[in-house]
């Protein structure tokens, strides 16, 4: 026996109607949205790790600058003597200067030139922080660019028979690491053979890169010659800058 359905055609336009279109429409638009929502959760999610991910990726550049940086420890070093230099104020900085007095003439040593000796405290003579004079020399406390600085006024007798033909002034550096006294600076002034009583200053002055334990001197060719009678006259110093 047969079992027939009867579809009635109130119920095919039913199922055919523009309302039941609509509401799939709008099931469609539901489903997008949702995985749109789904899509951006997961981006958002994926940020720190991609991030963390970076960070990784860039240590070994890291390792490689910090490598570069202990190959340059020399450069380094220097850098931070000039940082400690720097963050000291002016009145904190080594300096000293000093004047003349009367000269002990047995004061050359072998062959090399007479040196001077100073007057480190009375009068406008100084040293100053740590700056100090030992042995006819200033001692350097602290490593670092300095402004050294000498002038000696020779004076000579009437007696032209006497009269030298020139005098010289040297700045001279001493180490412990090097034998020998270095020159930094050099000056020598001719005389003129009409001069009977005569008077010829030299000054030097300039910036010399010193470390600490460097000893500074002066020697001069004769120092019979060196006018001690005033201050002004003759006199010797550094400063750190």
């Amino acid at each position: 026996m047969e079992c027939a359905v009867e579809i009635t055609p109130e119920a095919a336009a039913a199922a055919t109607s523009p309302g039941s279109g609509m509401h799939l429409r709008k099931d469609l638009r539901r489903i997008r949205c949702a995985v749109l929502l789904c899509l951006l959760s997961v981006l958002v999610l994926m940020l720190p790790t991609a991030y963390l991910l970076l960070g990784h990726l860039r240590t070994p550049s890291s390792c490689a600058s910090q490598v570069t940086e202990e190959k340059g420890s020399h450069f380094l070093k220097q850098r931070a003597v000039a940082a400690v230099t720097d963050t000291l104020s002016s009145a904190e900085k080594p300096r000293a200067h000093l004047t003349v007095k009367r000269q002990d003439l047995s004061s050359a040593v072998g062959s090399h030139l007479p040196i001077l000796q100073w007057e480190d405290k009375r009068g406008l003579a100084f040293t100053k922080n740590n700056l100090s004079y030992s042995s006819n020399a200033l001692v350097i406390p602290v490593s670092g660019d300095y402004y050294v600085y000498a002038q000696v006024t020779f004076r000579g007798p009437i007696e032209s028979t006497s009269r030298p033909s020139s005098v010289t002034e040297i700045i001279t550096k001493v180490t412990d690491s090097y034998p020998e006294p270095t020159q930094l600076l050099t000056g020598t002034k001719t005389l003129s053979e009409n001069w009977n009583g005569w008077f010829q200053p030299i000054y030097l002055g300039a910036v010399v890169s010193l470390e600490v334990g460097d000893k500074l001197m002066v020697n001069v060719s004769d120092i019979k010659l060196v006018d001690y009678t005033k201050e002004h006259k003759t006199f010797f110093g550094a400063f750190l800058l």
